[in-house]
């Protein structure tokens, strides 16, 4: 089943976990958008450094840790996702307790193992 995903943290930089995701994410078939700190891009995936306006994700993958991702909480949360994955060094329970009271599944799992095992 392919999953709309927002990837939070994108970055350019291959060795970069949530480039790993993106790329890996793709190759799954799933459709990804990225959110970075600067735009860029990864292989066909457009990093964007305004939060998009698409209202159907199933899944939200955070990258960033709990500090930076004050600045998105209230987006994600007004995406009203099926889950958010709380990826290792992202994990928030300020954030997930907030998620889970609207009716969010939280993990706080690893999105590339995940995919790699079928989990996803």
């Amino acid at each position: 089943m392919i999953k709309k995903t927002l990837v939070i943290g994108a970055s350019e930089q291959a060795d970069r976990y949530s480039n790993q995701a993106v790329r890996l994410l793709r190759r799954y078939g799933h459709e990804v958008k990225a959110l970075g700190a600067q735009e860029g891009q990864i292989e066909d995936t457009k990093i964007e450094s305004v939060p998009p306006q698409d209202d159907d994700f199933d899944t939200v993958t955070m990258y960033l840790n709990p500090v930076r991702q004050r600045s998105v909480e209230d987006y994600v949360l007004s995406l009203h996702p099926k889950r958010i994955i709380f990826n290792p060094g992202a994990e928030n329970s300020f954030l997930a307790k907030k998620a889970e009271d609207q009716g969010i599944e939280v993990l706080e799992a690893c999105t590339l193992v995940m995919l790699r095992t079928n989990q996803y």
